[in-house]
């Protein structure tokens, strides 16, 4: 089993090279751009089941991050900022200069870092599990995976699914055998072949980040979705980014945790991302 579903057969793959940095980017639909910005660990499959339902009405992109799929890139460490400018070249290349962005976990931060870079790029942005920066427990356990593959230590497939699984979903989602038969071997699969260099460097990006000063003065719409059971990005975290950004908008969606727009519910997200958009771009 893949580690995400899979594109539909409407999907175009295509690659963009700009400023050393080589990307798989997909595409499908037809209307406004939206631009999908995977999670750390993620490649442009994670959005695949929100393709799915949103591409009747909007143009979705989605591309493979550094250290992640089939993208090449410079040699680490990154900056978010250098993330941010990858996500910039992909809106002037497909979408003409402007589009909406969204993004989860990882995703999320490059999300407001595009924002507050590119704000003349940005319609809308909705960064999803996100947070202004990273501290207690989440920056403490980021930590911990970083140090541990420092010290040359590799997990054992069959303790990958039961060990990420955990931070992913909430516990009724866990205890649903169905669902549970699905994550097991796609969870192994998405990190049983994890560089784990690439790992190391896309979290560490994450745990330097801070936009709290650029939050401040980005003119860019902002609307924050968190989830209630997210133990990797708690609401609380979210909650930082709508109360500082000029015109932030706090969203929290019950009963979901940290990657339930994949298998779990996506269906959930794509009904509160449509209803974002249309209220926001009036379609």
């Amino acid at each position: 089993m893949s580690a995400f579903p899979e594109f539909g057969p409407g999907a175009e793959t295509h690659t963009l090279t700009v400023d050393g940095v080589t990307m798989r980017v997909v595409t499908e639909g037809e209307g406004p751009d939206i631009v999908f910005i995977p999670g750390g660990d993620q490649t442009a499959e994670g959005y695949s089941q929100q393709f799915a339902r949103l591409t009747e009405r909007f143009r979705c992109i989605s591309y493979d991050p550094r250290g992640a799929g089939e993208t090449t890139s410079p040699s680490a460490p990154w900056t978010m900022a250098d993330f941010a400018r990858d996500c910039a070249a992909v809106i002037d290349a497909f979408c003409g200069g402007k589009a909406v962005v969204c993004g989860l976990s990882l995703g999320g931060l490059v999300t407001q870092q595009v924002a507050i870079d590119f704000p003349d790029k940005v319609q809308l942005a909705i960064p999803m599990g996100t947070a202004a920066y990273i501290d207690g427990f989440t920056r403490d356990w980021m930590q911990a995976e970083i140090d541990l593959r420092r010290d040359g230590i590799v997990l054992p497939d069959y303790f990958l699914a039961s060990h990420y699984a955990a931070f992913a979903f909430p516990a009724k989602a866990l205890h649903d055998p169905k669902l549970w038969a699905e994550v097991k071997p796609a969870y192994t699969t998405r990190f049983a072949n994890r560089d784990p260099k690439d790992l190391i460097d896309q979290w560490q990006a994450c745990l330097d980040f801070d936009c709290r000063e650029g939050l401040r003065t980005c003119p860019v719409p902002m609307h924050v979705i968190s989830f209630s059971e997210d133990v990797q990005t708690a609401p609380s975290m979210c909650k930082v980014v709508s109360d500082i950004a000029p015109n932030g908008v706090f969203h929290e969606i019950p009963g979901l945790g940290h990657v339930s727009m994949a298998r779990h519910q996506p269906g959930v997200v794509a009904d509160k991302l449509r209803e974002i958009l249309e209220d926001v771009l009036g379609k």
